[in-house]
């Protein structure tokens, strides 16, 4: 019975793990977090090969290998140019950006030069090895790929990965290409405040109701500073008219060069100072690149522990030139080299609050998270400004990355989860700019509409109309009002122009449809930013109104003009109207942004003009309406839409690039497989040996066995370590399974020896239950109890007979296999065993399941009738008022007979042993 129980298991363990499963990436400056949700298990971190939850985010290569985390830090430290971190806020950068200028200022011993095509970022160690940032992103999310599915037992391809909410179109779209190098699907990007907002929603879903409720969340990281003010409330849909929760992004700040990663360099700097002073080399200790990583490691612990202590010793041995150095430094110290760091910290704080339009104090509450904010001169001036406690009730590493792999189950077609809707905003507002000829000669007027405002929730669509063009035009699409953000920051963005869009054959079009034309309604471009911020141009239609041809307006019956009647006869006046300012407001939906700018623009006389000729072909197309059937044509326009940022990663770059990381991950992957190939023999021949040196593994070999093997071994452990000119691990591989098939004789006698008692007590355990349900059963047959006959005779002394045959066999068995050496051939076999228990097991549960679908017989209402009537005549004449009772009791009885036999089943459905075997433990026999 355990036995059959435990493949059940495990056969219900293999059904799980067919389903999909799905992963988040918290891809931080300094470290990388990953996170897992497959079918019967709750969202998780999965562990690293070192069993970490966390990973730092730095990759090196060395001798043609490749490492990640802790081992890449310790070759950063040997060979600083050959390990690459902090790569994030280099994605989407071109070489002449000021951030690609602050990072060479910091780590000076890079060699970085820039793609003769993209302009980008490139890491060049030598002739032969460099590379692009996407290509050094993308390796580290295959990684967090493989801790996922070693994780899960189980391949992933989606995720759903994190990002700073600062990025603009460029960097969202070469994290893109760097997740498609590491052949990821991305479900969607989600700014890391918004991951931890939906975080923390989950698990205060219980708090949420109609009311907005505020709170504020700041994260200073290694890299950058943000906060982000967020209100959570329950909204009805108008679609499903389900009533779910909703968190929405209402302000945002940031800092974008703010966090733990300055902290650590001034730190560094600070350390290098004073060992200069110290004058015990000739040799700038800033000049080596080693000893530089050197003291940019410890300047990383002190700070760590100095978050917790107030004096600490920093000391490094052989920093420069076999000098050893040895620093106190206190809290204090490190405050003051940080002095002018300080008061920025509040500055995201107070942006989001200016961008929400909400003060400190209707905040619920200000919550922390990310490494920076356990600094405690960061926590004293965060409370300074807010005087109120911090929340510091998330985990500050992982919150981001669990509430992206919430996110990552509710994208996911695998998974279904509790609906919470997440609304973000819009940071860089878009506009949309082109050319408008007046006529008459006038100069040409640039024309700019709003497009996405700041702090704009999206996703979102939007439509812009163009009414005045005849011919082939061309917009563009362009950050907007960055009046907020220093002119640093502007510039750290990158290009302000995002997406130039040509429209083609234009002029044809509007030749081709004018035979036909009623209404003119513009030219239409669609508009759409996604749950990933990423912004496109989808389509350009070409709108307007034609007459309904003759034919069809015939064809409109006396009765869909009477269902038209009838349906305005029921339809609410307040409805009406509430349908048709909907209508209006769809139909405008592009043409919001620009209000604000008309109405600046207002005083301008040609403005004024251009809108009383547009409301009088309003009125008219109303007029005509009236009298005249419509339809509405949309014809698409030929557009072409080119970016204007960084070209993203794509054509033969790009094939380049999934050529170089293929040739790698091959490369990684014989390596793992001849250094597992290589750890397996080396650990096979130490147990082998190990084992025949312990008495009760000896005893389980002969002697010519044990003299065979361990000769083995010695030859196979001074052939282990020699020099081989081209190691394969095809090679160990075979030397492993031939040293296995030598060793697993002795090793199986000795597992066969150790498991056979227990599989003995059980066998004993089941013929006693067995045995105790024989005794039952004998009561259940025709024989002996006919009222309850469960059980055939032959039933019964089947199972008698495979009781007493396994009881014989036992005995005989046992007693045989005693005699036997412990070296000798296993005559009783653990095998054995089960294969009995299985008989037995079998023969006794189609009794079992017999006698639960087991239901007495019904007797015959005649034969009770008969009964009846007998009792009657036996109980002797009476008065005529008993015989009437006796009659009216007869026919109540057979009445009541009659509803029973109504009331039986006609068919009796039978379960299958395999569901009365779940049904049924082992103790009930």
């Amino acid at each position: 019975m355990k036995l059959v129980l435990l493949l059940s298991a495990l056969l219900a363990g293999i059904a799980l793990s067919q389903g999909a499963a799905v992963m988040s990436v918290d891809l931080g400056t300094e470290w990388m977090k990953v996170g897992v949700v497959s079918p019967g298990v709750p969202m998780e971190i999965a562990l690293n090969r070192e069993s970490k939850r966390k990973t730092p985010a730095i990759l090196a290569f060395r001798d043609g290998t490749r490492t990640i985390g802790e081992d890449a830090q310790t070759i950063g430290i040997k060979d600083p140019n050959s390990a690459y971190g902090y790569l994030l806020d280099l994605l989407g950068k071109t070489i002449d950006n000021p951030i690609v200028d602050l990072y060479r200022k910091r780590f000076p011993y890079y060699n970085i030069v820039g793609d003769p095509e993209r302009n980008t970022v490139v890491f060049r160690k030598s002739d032969t090895e460099e590379f692009s940032v996407e290509e050094l992103v993308a390796q580290m999310l295959v990684k967090a790929k493989q801790f996922a599915q070693e994780s899960v037992q189980q391949p992933i391809t989606e995720c759903v990965l994190t990002v700073p909410g600062y990025f603009g179109q460029a960097e969202r779209e070469a994290l893109l290409s760097a997740a498609q190098l590491a052949n990821l699907k991305v479900l969607q990007l989600i700014n890391d405040y918004a991951a931890v907002a939906l975080n923390y929603g989950v698990f205060h879903r219980g708090e949420i109701n109609e009311t907005a409720q505020y709170f504020l969340f700041y994260d200073m990281g290694a890299y950058k500073t943000s906060a982000a003010v967020v209100s959570y409330q329950l909204v009805k849909d108008k679609q499903t008219r389900e009533i779910n929760p909703v968190v929405q992004v209402l302000g945002v700040g940031y800092d974008r060069t703010l966090g733990g990663l300055e902290i650590q360099l001034r730190l560094r700097d600070y350390l290098a100072q004073e060992f200069n002073a110290l004058k015990k080399t000739k040799t700038d200790v800033t000049t080596s690149p080693r000893a530089l990583a050197k003291l940019f490691k410890e300047a990383g612990r002190l700070k760590n522990v100095l978050s917790a202590n107030t004096e600490f010793f920093a000391q490094i041995e052989n920093l420069i030139e076999d000098i050893d150095f040895k620093l106190p430094v206190t809290r204090e110290k490190l405050e003051q080299i940080c002095e002018d760091l300080w008061p920025r910290a509040t500055k995201p704080l107070e942006e989001a609050l200016a961008s929400s339009h909400l003060s400190l104090d209707v905040i619920n509450q200000v919550i922390l998270f990310g490494g920076g904010t356990r600094v405690p001169r960061v926590q004293e001036t965060i409370k300074a400004v807010i005087k109120q406690e911090l929340g510091k009730n998330l985990n500050a590493d992982e919150s981001a990355t669990m509430g992206a792999v919430y996110k990552a189950a509710d994208l996911s077609a695998g998974f279904k989860v509790k609906k919470f809707v997440v609304k973000d905003a819009t940071l860089f507002p878009l506009q949309v700019s082109f050319e408008r000829d007046p006529g008459d000669g006038a100069a040409v007027k640039q024309v700019k509409r709003a497009l996405f405002a700041l702090m704009n929730p999206y996703p979102q669509k939007k439509v812009i109309t163009f009414n005045k063009h005849t011919d082939d035009f061309e917009f563009y699409v362009n950050y907007a009002d960055l009046d907020r953000y220093s002119k640093e920051e502007i510039a750290a963005l990158g290009s302000l122009n995002v997406t130039k869009v040509q429209l083609k054959q234009v002029k044809e079009l509007l030749e081709k449809s004018k035979k036909e034309l009623v209404d003119n309604k513009g030219i239409k471009a669609y508009f759409y930013l996604d749950d990933s911020g990423i912004f496109r141009c989808t389509g350009v239609e070409y709108v307007y109104e034609k007459q309904k041809p003759e034919d069809d307006a015939d064809e409109d019956s006396t009765l869909s003009k009477f269902g038209s009647t009838l349906s305005k006869l029921f339809t609410k006046e307040g409805e009406e109207k509430k349908d048709d300012s909907e209508q209006e407001e769809t139909a405008n939906a592009g043409e919001e942004p620009s209000k604000s700018e008309d109405n600046e623009k207002a005083k301008e006389e040609e403005a004024s003009k251009e809108q009383k000729s547009e409301e009088s072909t309003k009125q008219d197309s109303e007029a005509k309406n009236e009298t005249i059937k419509l339809v509405t044509v949309k014809s698409p326009v030929t557009y072409e839409s080119q970016t204007q940022f960084v070209v993203p990663l794509a054509g033969s770059g790009y094939d380049q690039s999934v050529a170089k990381l293929a040739a790698i991950n091959k490369a990684e992957e014989q390596r793992v497989r001849l250094e597992s190939a290589f750890n397996a023999l080396e650990a096979h021949i130490i147990e082998v040996q190990q084992k025949l040196d312990e008495e009760s593994y000896a005893k389980c070999a002969t002697a010519e066995e044990k003299e065979k093997l361990l000769a083995e071994c010695s030859t196979l452990g001074e052939w282990l370590y020699e020099d081989l000119e081209d190691p394969k691990a095809e090679i160990y591989e075979e030397k492993l399974a031939q040293l296995k098939k030598l060793s697993n004789v002795f090793l199986a006698r000795h597992w066969e020896h150790e498991e056979r008692p227990e599989a003995i007590k059980a066998l004993k355990g089941m013929i006693d239950g067995a045995e105790k349900f024989l005794v039952t059963g004998r009561n259940l047959t025709k024989d002996t109890n006919p009222e309850k006959d469960v059980f055939t005779q032959v039933e019964i002394d089947t199972l008698d007979k495979v009781i007493t045959e396994t009881n014989a066999w036992l005995k005989t068995e046992t007693a045989a296999q005693k005699k036997l050496a412990k070296n000798a051939d296993i005559r009783l076999t653990v095998k054995d065993i089960t294969d009995k228990m299985s008989l037995l097991d079998r023969e006794v549960m189609y009794l079992v399941n017999k006698i639960k679908i087991w239901k007495p017989k019904v007797k015959p209402a005649a034969e009770k009738e008969k009964k009846k009537e007998e009792e009657v005549v036996a109980s002797g004449s009476g008065d005529d008022t008993k015989s009437e009772d006796a009659e009216q009791q007869q026919e109540q009885a057979t009445k009541e007979d009659q509803q029973e036999q109504e009331q039986e089943p006609v068919d009796e459905i039978t379960p299958t042993p395999a569901e009365e075997e779940t049904k049924t433990p082992h103790s009930e026999l």
